[in-house]
């Protein structure tokens, strides 16, 4: 298990069927760095609060809304143009360097609110997951199950 957010976000997104399971959920509402958040939080058995989600929502919905999504959107926008485009699908993949580097960003951040909350609590729920889903929860259950087994193996 990777110690930091960003390698555990790396490792995790690279395992079979988790991109695919990541863009299902991100297309239903989900933010992919929140849950990857909460899969490395439950490995790490630190206990899931209401206060923490809060912190890690004050954190990670700014930020997405007003720089991942802009970015996210106009690469999407792009994406049948590019196809035919030299020039514009150059852009584009600035655009999506430029959105993987504000994840990492972000990933960073939720790290650092993390930081000091204690580990291998023998007590921690394993709600990190469906609390950090919200309303894409519902409709994808079976798809963070599987996401939560495609990184622990159980």
């Amino acid at each position: 298990m990777s110690s930091d957010l960003w390698s555990f976000s790396l490792g995790t997104y690279a395992r079979p069927g988790v991109e695919s399971l990541c863009l299902q959920l991100q297309s239903a509402g989900a933010n992919v760095c929140l849950l990857l958040c909460g899969l490395w939080l439950e490995q790490r058995a630190v206990d899931c609060t209401e206060q923490r989600l809060q912190q890690l929502f004050q954190v990670a919905e700014p930020w997405e809304v007003n720089v991942v999504q802009p970015m996210r959107t106009l690469r999407q926008q792009w994406k049948a143009a590019a196809a035919d485009d030299a020039d514009l699908n150059a852009l584009r993949e600035q655009i999506k360097a430029l959105e993987l580097e504000a994840e990492r960003h972000l990933l960073l951040q939720l790290e650092q609110t993390a930081q000091d909350w204690p580990m291998h609590d023998t007590s921690a729920s394993g709600e990190w997951l469906e609390s950090l889903a919200g309303a894409a929860t519902s409709p994808n259950r079976d798809a963070l199950q599987v996401l939560r087994v495609a990184v622990t193996g159980t």
